[in-house]
């Protein structure tokens, strides 16, 4: 890799951590799936993740974050977003009520497709996401300066590999944990989850009816 090339992956990879570490729903989402069904089932949540976060990057990067400066555009993916974050919580809360003792439907065991689509959902449905990126990726455009779109491509490239870093991570210790406790313990997790799915989505449904009052 050459010297120029250096500086755009570290700072995608530094901003892909930063971006994936604080624990919103998604994050939440991964580690309550990995300790329920193990480290690939939550794993993939995370990965859905990164290509989200890899592709609001981009948009960010284009100046698509002004598109949420629009009253309409962002009181729709405001709504849309509460919504999808409280449908996983409730599905979350529902599968609590069912302490692990073989009662799972297959999807929730097996299917790494649902869950990797989950992780795409759950990210995108997100506007503070794009917002985010739109704020980060103006201090980090100076990196890529020069570069050209070799440089960008390194950047956004070095986003994906630090965000599905950070949740592969998180995703194992939580499956590790997962596997020392008992049923109960683990419905606990599963409202503990649930709930902070419902608050994250009635959050964002009140600031987003808020702001657009």
């Amino acid at each position: 890799m050459s010297a120029l090339s250096v500086a755009p992956a570290l700072t995608g990879f530094v901003l892909g951590v930063a971006v994936a570490a604080p624990l919103g729903p998604v994050g939440l989402l991964s580690v309550r799936t990995s300790m329920r069904f193990g480290f690939g089932a939550g794993a993939v949540i995370g990965w859905g993740a990164a290509v989200i976060d890899t592709v609001y990057a981009a948009l960010g990067l284009l100046g698509a974050g002004a598109v949420l400066r629009i009253d309409s555009a962002r009181l729709a993916f405001g709504l849309v977003g509460a919504a999808v974050l409280v449908w996983f919580g409730v599905r979350t809360l529902h599968s609590a009520s069912r302490v692990r003792t073989g009662g799972e439907a297959d999807v929730e065991v097996s299917s790494r497709a649902a869950g990797f689509r989950s992780g795409l959902v759950a990210t995108a449905s997100n506007p503070l996401t794009i917002l985010t990126w739109a704020a980060l990726l103006g201090a980090a455009v100076a990196v890529t300066d020069g570069g050209g779109p070799v440089a960008a491509s390194v950047l956004l490239a070095g986003v994906f590999l630090g965000s599905a870093a950070w949740f592969t991570g998180l995703t194992w210790a939580a499956s590790h944990a997962g596997r020392r406790m008992s049923d109960r313990a683990l419905a606990v997790v599963d409202v503990v989850a649930g709930l902070g799915l419902l608050f994250f989505g009635a959050a964002l449904g009140v600031r987003t009816l808020r702001d657009n009052a």
